[in-house]
């Protein structure tokens, strides 16, 4: 007698993901140089935990980082620079950080994106507080970027076939402003945010940069010929290598390792 009971189960394909797919695609076409670093963060955890014992508003590890980033990028605006054509480059003024932050939808856990403006400029503090809100709002099957209602022309986006949805790709990479808007200029996604994986992972973005945030994990290192216990954070950095050279792009890496290695800002 055949056993007919079924092994298997079947779930809805969440429309978010088509959205990921293509820009896994259109990503793949940018020219991005990776840079794997080891980051020395004792220091920067250390004052942290300080500066979270005498301020009421609290800071995360997280929204320091991007705070640093932002800054860092400011003083090096080529590496966050879109091309206009083949001879131009667009350096807008703010710094606009896109990053994922993990909503439930349906009991399902749902990557949904979040930009933070002006982080060059505004407090790491601010940037926690968007960080905490955007995690705790409830989200509904309406909304499709948090903070904003889905307008009619992202409903119809789900519905296009593939080619036309990169077609819609194609056409906000070679308009910068508009691309600016939508997304920002520098994207940054964690793991460390959601468990400890000793090693990097290299994401596929379409921004002019991208981070790729791994854990903090302690390790032995050299310092003074000694071999100590310190904290590191494993980190990858994407750069479009058609927007900069090679030289610039290690000078703003060495400013960023610096940077995020003595806590600056904190």
């Amino acid at each position: 007698m055949a056993n007919n009971k079924k092994n298997y189960k079947i779930q809805d394909f969440p429309d978010t993901r088509i959205a990921s797919i293509d820009v896994c695609k259109m990503g793949k076409q940018k020219h991005h140089i990776v840079a794997l670093l080891e980051l020395d963060v004792t220091e920067s955890r250390r004052k942290i935990r300080a500066y979270n014992k005498v301020h009421r508003k609290k800071v995360s590890f997280t929204a320091w980082l991007i705070s640093v980033i932002g800054k860092t990028i400011k003083k090096h605006e080529m590496v966050s620079s879109y091309l206009i054509g083949k001879k131009k480059l667009i350096m807008f003024d703010d710094i606009n950080i896109s990053i994922i932050v993990e909503k439930e939808l349906n009991g399902e856990k749902v990557p949904f994106p979040l930009i933070i403006e002006r982080a060059n400029e505004v407090s790491i503090e601010s940037i926690a507080e968007r960080i905490s809100d955007a995690k705790n709002q409830k989200l509904t099957e309406n909304d499709i970027i948090l903070q904003k209602k889905t307008k009619k022309t992202e409903r119809i986006y789900y519905l296009l076939p593939k080619y036309l949805r990169l077609l819609f790709w194609k056409y906000l990479l070679k308009h910068p402003k508009f691309a600016f808007k939508e997304m920002g200029n520098v994207a940054f996604t964690s793991i460390g945010m959601i468990g400890k994986i000793n090693g990097w992972f290299i994401p596929i973005s379409v921004h002019p940069i991208c981070f790729g945030v791994g854990s903090v994990i302690k390790k032995p290192t050299v310092i003074d010929d000694k071999i100590v216990i310190r904290e590191i954070l494993n980190t990858s950095v994407l750069i479009d290598h058609d927007v900069i050279d090679g030289a610039p792009m290690t000078r703003f890496i060495n400013e960023l390792k610096k940077n995020i290695e003595i806590g600056s800002g904190l």
